[in-house]
């Protein structure tokens, strides 16, 4: 199936990307990993839908809306990761193959980052390997989505 969507969704303050604490999440901008997503995507023949929000209801209303419109969801929920009941509820929900990405590895940060609600609705989780875990996540979605189909995108 070429060209499913996939919903690529990032929560609050990583708009700040590239300026805020760049020892812990690097000098790479959200709009420069967007772009690498976009390019992994085109290779891969899926359509990307990229967004970020500070605001927890509108995470959970743009995973609502996405089942039944993507095929996937790749989401770095940030610190909502570690609060937040109603997106995990919401990712249940939409049935879909979800991959959760972190940029650091919040195992090796404060213990209170250690537990994700995310993880416990996500397929997959890849963390602390920075902006190329988006594009793991994308290749991760691809191969859920296409079994052990042999092509190489």
């Amino acid at each position: 199936m070429a060209g499913e969507t996939i919903l690529v969704l990032n929560g609050p303050n990583l708009n700040l990307l590239g300026v805020r604490e760049p020892d812990i999440y690097g000098t790479e901008t959200l709009a420069e990993i967007e772009e690498s997503c976009l390019e992994r995507c085109a290779e891969l023949e899926m359509k990307l839908d990229f967004r970020q929000s500070n605001h927890e209801g509108e995470l959970v209303t743009w995973i609502q809306d996405a089942r039944g419109n993507a095929a996937g969801i790749v989401i770095n929920a940030a610190a909502f990761s570690h609060t937040s009941i109603a997106i995990f509820d919401a990712l249940k929900f939409a049935e879909l193959p979800v991959i959760e990405v972190h940029l650091s590895n919040i195992f090796k940060r404060e213990p209170f980052r250690h537990t994700s609600y995310v993880s416990m609705a996500a397929d997959g989780v890849i963390c602390g390997l920075g902006p190329q875990g988006y594009l793991l996540a994308l290749d991760a979605l691809w191969r859920l989505l296409h079994g052990d189909e042999d092509d190489e995108a």
